[in-house]
Formats: C-alpha cells, sequence, structure tokens
C-alpha cells in the first residue's frame, strides 16, 4: 500500500538573536490511508513543531516531506524561524506549489469558534475562505450537522454549546472541506476528564466512519492507546523517533493469535525489551515502513473495533501504557 505521507530524514531548529534551539533530527516515518497514529513525548520535544512542518506552516531544514497526491517540501534553505517568502521558495525550486491545499485539515487545542458567528456559519469558515461553498459542499456540512447531532445548534452561538459540543463543531468544520489527513494538536486538553473521555469516542467514532486518516498529537498515554493504530514515541529534544509501537487488542483481531502486545516497529528491528510480548501473525508481511500487516479476513469488520472508552478496559491496556511509560522516562533512567 501506497502511504498517504512520508517523512524522510526531516530535522528543524528555531533560530533567534541568542542562538539555535534544535527541536527535530532526523525523523522518518510513514503514515499510511485510514490509519490513526498518535505522537507522544516529552513536554517541549517538538510534537507540535512535527505537525506544523506537516502542514506546510513551516518547512524542514533538511529532509523531505511527500504526499501521495505528489507533493513535495523539501527543506527550505532557509535558517529562520518562519519560512522564506513564498517568491524565493518558488523561484528556488525548492516547494513546488501545493496542487489541493484542502488535502490536509488541523485542529488546534482550542476550538476556536468565532462567538459572532452562528455554529453553522463557523463550521462554513473553512470552505467560504476556499471559495468552495458549492451545493455538494453544503449538502455534506448539512448531513454531519444532522449525523453527529448539531442540527438543532445551528443557529446557535458557541456561548450556548458545552465544550464537548463545541470540539464536535470545530472538528466538523475540519472535515467540512474533506481534507485526506486531520492533524490533531491536543484536541481534547481544554476538556475535563469525563468531557473528554465521551469526545475521544465521538472523535473517533466520526473519523472511521468519514474513513479519515489522523495524525494526534498528546501527552496522555490513555488517549494514545485508546484511540490509535500505532504509536510514535520521541526522544527529549532534539526529538528523534525511539519506538513505533503497533496497537492491537484481542478482542478487535478475534481471528488472529495474541500474545501480550504486539511487535515493535524500531530503527533497531533485532532490539526486543525485555519481557515485551509479541504478536504472533499468520502473514509476516511488513510494509515499506517496517510495519507488519494483518491480513484481514472476510468476518472481520471494521465493526469490530472497540471505542477509546471500551479499550481502556482490555487487559491488554495497563501494559501498554506501562510500556510507554517506560520508553518516556528512558532518559532519565539511563542518567
Amino acid at each position: 500500500m501506497k502511504p498517504l505521507l512520508e517523512l524522510n530524514n526531516v530535522s528543524y531548529a528555531y533560530h533567534s538573536k541568542s542562538g539555535e534551539t534544535a527541536a527535530l533530527s532526523d525523523l522518518s516515518f510513514q503514515v499510511f490511508p485510514g490509519e490513526f497514529i498518535a505522537v507522544i513525548g516529552p513536554s517541549g520535544c517538538g510534537k507540535s513543531t512535527l505537525l506544523s512542518l506537516i502542514s506546510g506552516l513551516l518547512f524542514p531544514e533538511s529532509g523531505t516531506i511527500l504526499y501521495a497526491q505528489g507533493c513535495v517540501r523539501k527543506s527550505s534553505g532557509y535558517n529562520r524561524m518562519r519560512p522564506a517568502p513564498a517568491g524565493r521558495r518558488r523561484k528556488s525550486g525548492l516547494l513546488p506549489e501545493v496542487s489541493d491545499k484542502s488535502s490536509i485539515g488541523y485542529m488546534l487545542q482550542k476550538d476556536h469558534l468565532f462567538e459572532w458567528r452562528t455554529i453553522y456559519r463557523n463550521i462554513l469558515l473553512g470552505l467560504e475562505i476556499q471559495h468552495r461553498l458549492d451545493e455538494n459542499a453544503l449538502a455534506r456540512v448539512n448531513k454531519m450537522l444532522q449525523d453527529y447531532g448539531l442540527e438543532q445548534f445551528r443557529d446557535a452561538r458557541p456561548s450556548e454549546l458545552s465544550g464537548g459540543m463545541r470540539q464536535r463543531a470545530a472538528l466538523i468544520r475540519t472535515l467540512a472541506p474533506d481534507p485526506e489527513l486531520l492533524l490533531l494538536d491536543e484536541p481534547f486538553s481544554a476538556l475535563d476528564y469525563q468531557t473528554r473521555l465521551s469526545v475521544c469516542d465521538d472523535v473517533a467514532a466520526i473519523l472511521r466512519r468519514e474513513k479519515k486518516t489522523a495524525l494526534l498529537v498528546t501527552h496522555d498515554l490513555s488517549e494514545a492507546i485508546s484511540m490509535a493504530d500505532r504509536i510514535l514515541v520521541l526522544t527529549k529534544r532534539p526529538a528523534h523517533i525511539r519506538t513505533i509501537l503497533t496497537i492491537r487488542f484481542a478482542r478487535e483481531n478475534p481471528d488472529k493469535t495474541l500474545s501480550g502486545m504486539p511487535t515493535l516497529e524500531q530503527e533497531n528491528p533485532d532490539r526486543t525489551p525485555s519481557g515485551m510480548p509479541t504478536f504472533e501473525q499468520e502473514a509476516p508481511d511488513r510494509t515499506p515502513s517496517g510495519m507488519p500487516t494483518i491480513e484481514r479476513k472476510a468476518s472481520d469488520k471494521s465493526s469490530s473495533r472497540l471505542t477509546p472508552f471500551e479499550r481502556r478496559g482490555e487487559p491488554e491496556f495497563q501494559e501498554y501504557f506501562n510500556y510507554l511509560w517506560k520508553e518516556l522516562n528512558a532518559d532519565e533512567q539511563n542518567l
């Protein structure tokens, strides 16, 4: 399967008068269509910077970012906090014009709904900016409002909605231009714990129903395990990938033999952590990135996937949590 997104040896540093702060170092990974990827790491390691690079808000100082539709983002060649002027970038040939600027949706930590606009007009904002308010787009938005329980609040103001409903509206706004890839930058961090659990289930269900590929940045290990297909663990700054962990639960794979936790995908494939169970596969096929794949039988439908809340109650959940906690604290343990 061809990846939807591929990063090859991407590095980035912030520059100021006081010096250089390296944020990311030599990151390489792939994201495949339909995957939900979570990115975790220590505070300040560059997780949000990674999303800014993928979205094009920043440009890598070295390496390339490849998209399935043929767009390539190479290093900018500029040691600045902001990208070089657009004319200079295109003149040098380093950054081809993006053919479809709506291919990526970016959902931030706060919903950023405008109080002077109704929920419906907030949702249409991206389509308005892109001049895409056609009949098909409006029909799609109206259907999502009905499907996801916001139809009766379409004329309400953001202050009249609960935090969870506001986040749902923000997600629909992000989905309205029909992006291929969604970038989620801690979208639940501003919610209380109970609301966060509910919204996680809502968002996961919506993304599966809309068949979207997503990349989530979070500090919450439980959130990552409950939502993701794979988890990228970053080191402290300058961040590189310590581990890529594939998440599988026995109840989601009833036709497979699951002995504890699944196989790790790492830079060193021969490394097997002490006491780390592996996932026995009938088809040891691997993708170009080294990620083990599962050949699903006809009976193994997407509807068998557990909700994030249900995953939290599974026996594998605590094992994943303990392992990821150790990985995140490995630097301190090695001091």
